[in-house]
C-alpha cells in the first residue's frame, strides 16, 4: 500500500479525492497542502472525523517541507472551468499555478510517483514532464480514464449490462478531440457494433456513435453547468488510479503520458493503453487501430501540440 500521500490544492476536486482515498484506505497518511491554509485544514479535520468509522488513515493539512518521504504526490491545484468554458482555456493560468508549485514539492518529494489531475491534464502533465526533473515514467494524470468510464456507463445504460462487462477505451486528449477506438469496443468478448443483432431475447435498442462520443465530451460541461464544478467522477477516477500503483502485478489504463513514437506521435502526453504498476509507467500498447482512428489520435495530439506553441513553459 502506498504509505504516504500528498494532494496539492483543497477544492472541490482535491478535497474529493483525499475523501475517496480515505473511504477505500489507499494511504496510512494523507497531506493536503493549499495556499489557502484554513481551507485545507479544515477539509483534513472534517475527514478525519469519519475515520473512526472507515479505518487508521491519519489525514491532515501541511506545508511543502509536509510532503518528504511521500509515495504520491496529486496534483488538483487550479482554477475551475466555469461554465461555458472550455478546458483549455484555462491553459496558461493553471500553467502559471504549476510552475510555481513544481519547485517547491519536488525538493520535497523528489521520488514520488506525481499523479496530475487539474485541467488542462495533459498540458499540465507535459509542463512537469519537461520542467520538474522527475523522470518521465514518474510522471502521468489521469486522461482519459473518467473519459472511459463515461464511455463505458453509458454504453452500460444503453444495453442495460453491468458496466464491468463493457470493454474499450477513449483515446486521446482529455477534451474535445478525444475519442473512441470503436474497433476495439466490446461487451462480454461481443464487438459493441454486434451486440444487439446477438441477442436471442427481446429486441436490443441502437445506438448512434457519434450520439456517445458527444456525451462522454459534454458531460463535463453539462456536470458543470448544473452544479458549478465536477468533482465525484474524477475523485473515483483518482482512486483507482492510486488503488493501481499498489499491486505487485501491473495495469493497463488509459492514463496521459509522454509519447515516444507510438503511433507517429512525440513530444506530447496524451492518453492511450498503458501499462503502471508501482513503479509507475512501465510502457505503452500500441493497439492495432484502424487508419482512421489512428488520423483522429495523430489530430488530438496535434491539436495539444498547438496548444502547447502558445503557452509560456
Amino acid at each position: 500500500m502506498s504509505n504516504k500521500i500528498t494532494i496539492i490544492g483543497a477544492g472541490q476536486v482535491g478535497s474529493t479525492v483525499a475523501y475517496a482515498l480515505t473511504l477505500k484506505q489507499l494511504a496510512s497518511e494523507i497531506v493536503i497542502i493549499d495556499i489557502i491554509k484554513e481551507k485545507a485544514m479544515g477539509e483534513a479535520m472534517d475527514i478525519r472525523q469519519g475515520t473512526p468509522f472507515i479505518g487508521p488513515v491519519y489525514i491532515h493539512d501541511g506545508d511543502y517541507e509536509d510532503a518528504k518521504d511521500s509515495d504520491i504526490v496529486i496534483f488538483t491545484s487550479g482554477v475551475g472551468r466555469k461554465p461555458g468554458q472550455s478546458r483549455l482555456d484555462l491553459t496558461q493560468t493553471n500553467v502559471n499555478i504549476a510552475k510555481s508549485v513544481i519547485p517547491l514539492i519536488t525538493k520535497a518529494a523528489p521520488n514520488a510517483l506525481y499523479l496530475i489531475v487539474a485541467n488542462p491534464v495533459d498540458i499540465l502533465t507535459y509542463l512537469f514532464v519537461k520542467t520538474s526533473g522527475i523522470p518521465a515514467s514518474h510522471i502521468f494524470g489521469t486522461g482519459t480514464m473518467l473519459d472511459t468510464a463515461r464511455f463505458r456507463a453509458r454504453i452500460a445504460e444503453t444495453y442495460r449490462v453491468g458496466a464491468t462487462n463493457v470493454h474499450g477505451y477513449v483515446f486521446g486528449e482529455h477534451g474535445d478531440s478525444s475519442f473512441v477506438p470503436w474497433s476495439l469496443a466490446n461487451i462480454g468478448s461481443i464487438p459493441v457494433d454486434s451486440f444487439a443483432s446477438s441477442f436471442t431475447g427481446k429486441k436490443l435498442p441502437d445506438f448512434n456513435k457519434d450520439d456517445i462520443e458527444d456525451y462522454i465530451r459534454k458531460s463535463g460541461g453539462i456536470i458543470i453547468n448544473a452544479k458549478k464544478f465536477t468533482n465525484y467522477g474524477i475523485g473515483a477516477t483518482t482512486a483507482d488510479l492510486v488503488d493501481a500503483l499498489k499491486y505487485s502485478t501491473d495495469s493497463v489504463l488509459t492514463i496521459s503520458s509522454m509519447m515516444n513514437g507510438e503511433y507517429g506521435i512525440n513530444d506530447v502526453c496524451i492518453s492511450i493503453p498503458t501499462l503502471i504498476g508501482q513503479n509507475g509507467i512501465k510502457g505503452h500498447l500500441a493497439a492495432p487501430l484502424t487508419d482512421d482512428e489512428v488520423t483522429k489520435l495523430r489530430h488530438s495530439a496535434d491539436c495539444l501540440k498547438d496548444i502547447i506553441k502558445q503557452i509560456e513553459f
